[in-house]
């Protein structure tokens, strides 16, 4: 069955942290996608820090079901993600999970 031929789960949204932190964030951003990749399941992880707002990041995931993301929330590398979180200042999430089906071009 081709990857996009079922339903997957779409993660968007934002967290906000001190735009002054943003160098000792993304050592620790960069573990957490580049972990959050290698993980059976995710299709697409990443982060984007906002061109107009500093500090705001927006969030993207793509996985290929709630198996996989229930993974992901129990994946050691998500646990010291969140850990960071207090020192970085990191605050106002606002993520939502929406069910996706086959893409197509705009």
């Amino acid at each position: 069955m081709p990857l996009y031929a079922r339903i997957m789960l779409l993660i968007v949204g934002t967290v906000r942290l001190p735009a002054h932190n943003m160098e000792a964030a993304r050592p620790i951003m960069k573990r957490m996608s580049d972990a959050s990749r290698a993980e059976d399941g995710c299709v697409e992880y990443g982060y984007a820090e906002d061109v107009l707002e500093p500090g705001l990041i927006h969030v993207k995931e793509l996985w290929i079901d709630q198996n996989a993301l229930d993974r992901h929330f129990a994946a050691a590398h998500l646990a010291e993600w969140r850990a960071a979180w207090p020192s970085l200042g990191i605050g106002d999430r606002n993520l939502r999970i929406y069910d996706v089906g086959e893409p197509r071009s705009t």
